[in-house]
């Protein structure tokens, strides 16, 4: 389909004029354009051609408000993207994408149109658009930091609280289409996501949303892909670099969550990266336990304090900030929320992950912090020594309780130090789930809470009354915590109330929650009327917003990001349970089928015990029967024994009589032989005895030569079947060598049609190049006619409305037809210059053709083209 057609028929889909095509039928017909594009030479053209009229379409017809229009151009886009390379989605980045990703009405498929198209251009990667692709990255990087909304960001909260509901569902939609757009892209191209984020991550300001994002990205089902990449990405560094030297408690609270996540990952797909990073690990683990509860830095009134000097030397001396070494080139975060108290986050997920995967190391590190980190020649971050920096008493105070809270590691009686870092781990064989769960279970209270179902269950399978037990239990109306009177300005809280509500929530027990709110209590927003007025005051003459209020939004803003940071790490933690409880499951099946079988086993065991007995019942009739056979058979053979001596002592009587009798018959020859001296038969018998003798000899000979014969046949039999083996190789080599032959004459074939078709290659594109060049000149001649034609017709048009006598028309005629010859000609001559100089081109293109046939027969063959090689078996 010609772009014209096309163009005209999207423009009249956008107008919704009554002959349109349906959008699915002109999305059909911007298929076929685009395989069309794909098999056709002329692509880049026709691409160029259609984005121009599409450009020319969006300025005459588009409305942005019409979000039928934003709908079908999306989907036009969306259906050219297989072809539309990275500038041009660019390109249409601010003029439609960006507005579609803001629209909170658009439908769900045109967004997720704008967002593939986004992911598209951002994977593709031909070298003449590299740098817009990194340009474009780090600009929608920039735009998720910077312009989506940043609940961290007391100035963005303030401008959130003024936008109306439609601002706001924008604002939103914004950032959350942004979020899934990155995200998308970073499983897909992991290693440039976590490139931008490292880039981005040098900014303190950034850091928090980055940790957010990161977490977000690491709870994806196909982040297991990714894990080592990011094992060995710099951007680990970085993670850790900021939890050892930033200041900001909600920043830490976020990588930590961030880093219990990572490392049961870590443990299944980049062992050795988790083994050599466990130091700086392990000094994360011993800074937050030296993390200390910092007031708000703002609204902090020097007339409010005894001595601001004082305190400020007080609050320097309890917060110490090591400086930081000045070759990291580190910025630090200070405090995120300065208007709220800063609060410590808990190191103890953290450190049960680390406890369950390497607890003899956990426990050498707690021991003396400082010495395992200089022996494993971890350098320090600060401008102090580990030793200086640590704080090594307050280190082995927090970690008392820490140990205290968790169970004894197994592995902590079979391994020590050494052992865990040069053996095979013992996690090897387990997936990501069952580390999340098993190191979990390490925890007492989980531990204990785990104990107690196991216990119930056992109960429960093996006798009734737990059943109707734990059935009373469940119907005991549950124990109500008294709710708190806001209506004065004083709460009262029972402090029993406040230690019931904490067990309860950190038990995890079933807590129902009644009569719950979707918004703070206004008690928190209430000061007394006397503060109220002095900051409306001050905030009426300084133009500020109020410092109760704007402690309020800090304390709200760390509270929101916190627990999102919590949801999200609990959403994981429970996807990662349900597998760990489908794998258990999946276990009790087995388990039950095993014992179903190990049943069936032991009714079949009983069986053949019944069997055995009676088959040894009857194997001792079997061996009394054989006694008494052996028995007898010991008489018969005995009774064999006596006839057989019998036998032989008359076999030896009879050998005896026959030598004598042979005896008897020699002296009987020898006196015949006296008597007569040569008798016929006993030269008969003497030649025969003499004929078997030479026989004999003979024979002897024989067998002497054929087993001479044989054994030399053995000694060089292994000499004959080598020389088979040489004669194979031979054949084989002299067929290798013919197929070698035959494959190099067809390659130095193919080498010259490759030659040749370069030749073709580079005379058309010189021809082509001589045609536009032709095009263009007859381009500017042709505009140069037209010029002039344009300017004699409006002489023409000026004579003729002058002059109005006969003369005067008769003089324009003249000179127009004179004009007309002058022009035939002209073109005549043209016409003629052109062929002359086609004949030229081709004369010219001949020439090369001719001198590059030459060059090749004076060069030979080179390169690849070479004679073929010798025969190997010349050289056997």
């Amino acid at each position: 389909m010609q772009n014209s057609s096309l163009s005209r028929q999207v423009r009249s889909v956008l107008e919704s004029l009554p002959d349109a095509l349906p959008l699915h039928e002109l999305l059909i017909l911007i298929d076929d354009f685009v395989v069309e594009c794909t098999s056709s030479p002329e692509s880049e053209v026709l691409l160029f051609q259609l984005e121009e009229d599409l450009q020319e379409i969006h300025d005459e017809v588009v409305d942005h408000s019409s979000l039928h229009q934003t709908e079908v151009f999306l989907a036009v886009l969306y259906h050219l993207g297989p072809i539309l390379p990275s500038t041009s989605v660019i390109s249409w980045f601010d003029i439609v994408l960006r507005p579609a990703l803001r629209e909170p009405r658009l439908p769900t498929p045109s967004v997720n149109h704008a967002k593939e198209l986004i992911i598209a251009a951002l994977k593709k990667t031909e070298e003449s658009y590299v740098e817009k692709v990194k340009e474009f990255r780090r600009r929608l990087m920039d735009l998720y930091l910077l312009d989506a909304f940043n609940e961290g960001s007391g100035d963005d909260v303030l401008e959130w609280a003024e936008l109306d509901e439609e601002q706001r569902n924008k604002k939103f939609h914004w950032k959350r289409n942004l979020e899934d757009t990155l995200l998308k892209f970073g499983t897909e191209r992991p290693e440039d996501l976590m490139t931008e984020v490292y880039i981005h991550f040098e900014n303190p300001t950034s850091r928090l949303q980055l940790l957010m994002l990161l977490n977000l990205y690491t709870s994806e089902s196909s982040f297991v892909e990714a894990c080592e990449i990011l094992a060995a990405h710099p951007l680990v560094t970085s993670v850790l670099r900021s939890l050892l030297l930033d200041t900001s408690s909600t920043v830490c609270t976020a990588g930590l969550t961030l880093l219990v996540k990572l490392l049961p990952l870590f443990a299944m797909h980049a062992r050795n990266t988790l083994r050599s990073m466990l130091p700086k690990l392990l000094a994360v683990l011993a800074r937050i336990m030296c993390w200390k509860e910092r007031p708000p830095s703002q609204f902090r009134q020097s007339d409010e304090l005894p001595d601001p000097a004082f305190e400020q030397e007080l609050e320097s001396e309890t917060n110490r900030l090591i400086p930081i070494r000045p070759d990291l080139k580190w910025e630090r975060l200070q405090l995120t929320f300065n208007a709220t108290t800063s609060l410590p986050p808990s190191p103890r997920p953290y450190f049960t992950v680390l406890y369950y995967l390497y607890p003899s190391n956990v426990l050498q590190f707690l021991r003396a912090p400082a010495q395992y980190l200089i022996n494993s020649s971890t350098r320090s971050p600060y401008t102090l020594e580990w030793d200086e920096a640590l704080a090594q008493d307050e280190i082995r105070r927090k970690s008392e309780r820490l140990i205290r809270e968790h169970v004894c590691h197994p592995l902590l009686i079979w391994r020590d130090v050494a052992a865990e870092l040069s053996e095979t781990e013992f996690w090897t064989r387990y997936n990501v789930s069952r580390i999340t769960s098993e190191a979990g279970m390490l925890d007492v209270r989980n531990g204990a809470l785990g104990i107690q179902s196991h216990v119930q269950a056992t109960q429960e399978d093996t006798t009734g009354v737990e059943d109707i037990q734990s059935d009373d239990i469940t119907r005991l109306p549950a124990r109500l915590i008294r709710p708190i009177d806001l209506s004065t300005e004083k709460a009262r809280v029972s402090l029993q109330d406040m230690i019931s509500t904490t067990v309860a929530l950190k038990s995890n027990l079933d807590v129902e929650i009644v009569k719950p709110v979707s918004q703070w209590p206004d008690v928190l927003f209430t000061m007394p009327s006397q503060q109220l007025a002095e900051d409306e005051d001050a905030s009426i003459d300084t133009g500020r917003t109020p410092s109760q209020i704007i402690r309020v939004i800090s304390g709200l803003q760390r509270e929101l990001l916190l627990l999102r940071n919590e949801l999200n790490f609990e959403l994981w933690l429970s996807r990662e349970n349900a597998k760990h409880i489908g794998r258990l499951y999946q276990d009790r099946i087995l388990a039950k089928s095993a014992e179903v079988e190990r049943q069936g086993l032991y009714n079949k065991l009983r069986n053949y015990r019944s069997q055995v007995v009676a088959l040894e019942a009857e194997l001792r009739e079997h061996k009394q029967q054989a006694s008494s056979a052996k028995n007898k058979y010991a008489d018969w053979n005995n009774e064999l024994q006596k006839k057989l001596k019998e036998f032989r002592d008359e076999k030896k009587a009879w050998i005896s009589e026959a030598a004598s009798l042979r005896t008897a018959e020699k002296e009987a020859q020898a006196c015949l032989l006296d008597t007569y001296p040569s008798p016929p038969f006993l030269l008969t018998k003497y030649t025969a005895q003499a004929l078997f003798a030479a026989q004999g000899k003979l024979l002897a000979e024989a067998t002497k030569e054929v087993f001479e014969l044989q054994t030399q046949k053995k000694e060089t039999q292994h000499k004959v079947d080598r020389l088979k083996d040489y004669e194979r190789q031979i054949e084989q080599h002299i067929n290798m060598q013919r197929l070698w032959d035959n494959d190099f004459a067809k390659f130095n074939e193919q080498g010259e049609q490759i030659e040749l078709m370069r030749n073709q290659y580079q005379q058309m594109k010189m021809q082509l190049e001589s045609y536009q060049q032709t095009q263009a000149e007859m381009e500017d001649t042709a505009r140069v006619y037209r010029r002039r034609v344009q300017a004699l017709e409006a002489q023409l048009s000026q004579a003729q409305t002058t002059n109005h006598g006969h003369q005067k028309r008769h003089y324009a005629e003249l000179e127009v037809a004179t004009f007309s010859a002058q022009k035939s000609a002209l073109l005549e001559a043209n016409n003629r210059l052109k062929d002359e100089n086609n004949d030229l081109k081709d004369e010219v293109e001949e020439m090369r053709a001719m001198i590059e046939v030459l060059k090749n027969q004076h060069s030979g063959r080179r390169g690849l083209v070479s004679e073929p090689r010798a025969s190997p078996v010349q050289f056997i």
